[in-house]
């Protein structure tokens, strides 16, 4: 049975890019009525790369339709991730464009995402942060790299 839960697991997490995990929310604009527009920022571990972890702030919209979950946020983010521990995936074997996070901006078709690019040559990964839309995206983005070191205890 623990083999079949832990092939579904990694079946999901090849599927679907992970969510983050909001650490806290800073609120920006006062609204009388409805939630403040704030910056939050969360932290997501890299799904396939064990060691390695990202922080992204991204700006919400508040107010009425904010509140309601009709609001589109703002294309604006940013991101840095950093190794934290030993990274014992093989980098090579990696593909070179992966979606490793992905959130919702609005009620219909607006994501931000994240991908993980891999630079062999200076043992590196690269992170992009971008936003689209099914009609227009945005040229908004923010860009992140870790270069893979050596860890000791």
């Amino acid at each position: 049975m623990k083999p079949l839960v832990l092939a579904f697991s990694a079946l999901v997490l090849a599927v679907h890019p992970v969510r983050a995990e909001d650490l806290t929310c800073i609120s920006t604009t006062f609204h009388l009525i409805g939630a403040n527009d704030k910056v939050c920022v969360s932290a997501f571990n890299d799904p396939k790369v064990h060691g390695v972890a990202c922080h992204i702030s991204q700006a919400r919209t508040g107010g009425v339709k904010g509140s309601l979950g009709l609001a589109e946020d703002p294309s604006r983010f940013s991101i840095s991730c950093q190794q934290f521990g030993p990274v014992t995936t093989d980098i090579s074997k990696l593909p070179a464009d992966e979606k490793v996070f992905s959130q919702s901006t609005s009620l219909f078709f607006k994501h931000t995402h994240v991908f993980r690019t891999v630079d062999k040559a200076r043992n590196t990964l690269v992170y992009v942060a971008i936003s689209d839309r099914v009609i227009e995206g945005s040229p908004q983005n923010a860009i992140s790299t870790v270069p893979i070191m050596p860890w000791k205890q």
